[in-house]
């Protein structure tokens, strides 16, 4: 592909992210602009929600698309034996996975990763994305683990979603260096990548199997400068033109440029989506896109797109999950860039006294003055203590070729471990067609681990 076709299509993958993010841009110190709608522009070109997945029987795709009314069994019941929602998904404080059809009234943006399919699950809630439009770049389907933006229309307690807009797109491809397996991180062009029990690893065992050189992509939570906390990591992506995620530094707006962590980006031949580049600030959070790798610590950015986009209007309903940064106190924070106030929220997951810098979090609440005001946070990752991980499938059994082999919604599973506990039926009942529940704690080599099925009408 010459570089000209390469920039094309990039630009075309852009155009639909444009304008997604129109309506909230990346802007102003923090990074974050004010978001007065949720609705597509006219022309945006999207790709319609999946219908289902495509190894379901007679390849009908899953059967009865997961709706307001579809799936009514939670994962409390699917018995995860966690009382509250877990990394990047599960019941949300014991309640379970809400079914997304009734009181969605908030207009809503989430901002974290998918812990769940079917809908999708982010953040503890399941989003019915029957009506979404899907602008997904660096994947051809949405994945256990990658980051994702959220909007559309959530219940005041956080348990129900309505999604009219699903986004989604890698935060990182170059080769692995500095590789510590004990520490849990690694070096993707300058920005430390950290990862945690809820690291999904779509091609691998863990970090133990990523080799010194060695192209990824990875999508995960940026934190402090240079930072990122990976959701999920692709060893040898068929895509391999580079990729960076970060919060802009040390900006030049005479010699135009800007780093991301220890990485130098030249952004003079780049387009900008998403924002215009006189929004351009230190404290933004973008992506930089090349056609070719760094040359002596300078990448030249071909395209800079403005990342996820998070409301500040007064009112809207706001999840966000990700890696707490200038932490002053319980009532002081940032999250992904957005200031945070958890005075007052209902905290799971852990004692408020293991808040601070580093420590991963689910946050719900709604913006006041700028500020996200929690109403709910759920205490994920601490460092060096850990945290717990869960993630969810709903939907029809397809590809079925044993109780080790067999896919929901196009996820591989394994539920023929001895400690799989079954819902409503037993190993036997698994084949093609049925519905179930899965809930399971880790996903290796790409298989979702099966901790129980629950079978469902």
């Amino acid at each position: 592909m010459t570089r000209i076709h390469r920039l094309m299509r990039g630009l075309l993958s852009s155009a639909a992210m444009m304008l997604l993010l129109s309506c909230g841009g990346s802007g102003g110190g923090d990074g974050r602009g004010p978001v007065d709608g949720f609705g597509l522009g006219e022309g945006t070109s999207v790709t319609p929600a999946p219908a289902g997945a495509s190894d379901s029987p007679a390849g009908n795709g899953s059967s009865a698309g997961a709706s307001g009314t579809d799936a009514g069994t939670d994962t409390g019941s699917a018995g995860t034996g966690d009382a509250t929602s877990t990394a990047g998904n599960g019941s949300t404080d014991g309640s379970g996975v809400g079914s997304g059809g009734t009181g969605v009234t908030a207009d809503a943006a989430g901002v974290g990763s998918a812990g769940g399919l079917g809908s999708v699950i982010l953040n503890g809630v399941r989003y019915n994305t029957d009506a979404a439009a899907f602008t997904l770049e660096d994947t051809s389907e949405l994945q256990i683990g990658m980051s994702a933006r959220i909007a559309g229309k959530l219940d005041t307690n956080f348990t129900n979603g309505v999604a009219t807009q699903v986004q989604s797109a890698a935060e990182l491809r170059g080769p692995a260096t500095g590789i510590d397996v004990a520490a849990g991180s690694f070096v993707v062009m300058g920005t430390t990548v950290s990862v945690d029990s809820a690291t999904v690893w779509g091609n691998a065992n863990g970090l133990a199997d990523v080799g010194g050189g060695s192209v990824v992509q990875v999508w995960g939570l940026p934190g402090d400068p240079g930072s990122l906390r990976a959701t999920r990591v692709q060893i040898a992506p068929t895509m391999l033109d580079p990729l960076v995620t970060g919060t802009v530094q040390n900006l030049d707006t005479v010699r135009k440029t800007f780093a991301l962590g220890l990485l130098t980006i030249d952004y003079n031949g780049a387009a900008f989506t998403g924002f215009n580049s006189s929004a351009l600030a230190n404290g933004t959070i973008v992506r930089a896109r090349a056609f070719s790798a760094p040359t002596a610590g300078v990448l030249a950015a071909t395209i800079v797109q403005g990342w996820y986009a998070i409301p500040l209007n007064d009112g809207v309903a706001v999840q966000l999950a990700g890696v707490i940064t200038s932490f002053v106190s319980r009532g002081a924070f940032k999250l992904l860039g957005t200031a945070v106030d958890g005075t007052t929220a209902q905290i799971n997951g852990g004692p408020a006294g293991s808040l601070g810098n580093g420590v991963k979090l689910e946050v719900d609440g709604f913006m006041s003055g700028g500020v996200l005001v929690v109403k709910k946070l759920r205490i994920r990752n601490v460092p060096g203590t850990g945290g717990p991980a869960s993630f969810t499938l709903i939907g029809a059994i397809g590809a079925y070729q044993s109780p080790a082999s067999f896919r929901v919604r196009g996820q591989p599973v394994d539920a023929s471990g001895s400690g799989t506990s079954f819902i409503n039926g037993t190993v036997a009942d698994l084949g093609n067609g049925r519905r179930v529940t899965i809930v399971g704690d880790r996903v290796v080599n790409g298989v979702l681990i099966a901790q129980s099925v629950a079978f469902t009408p």
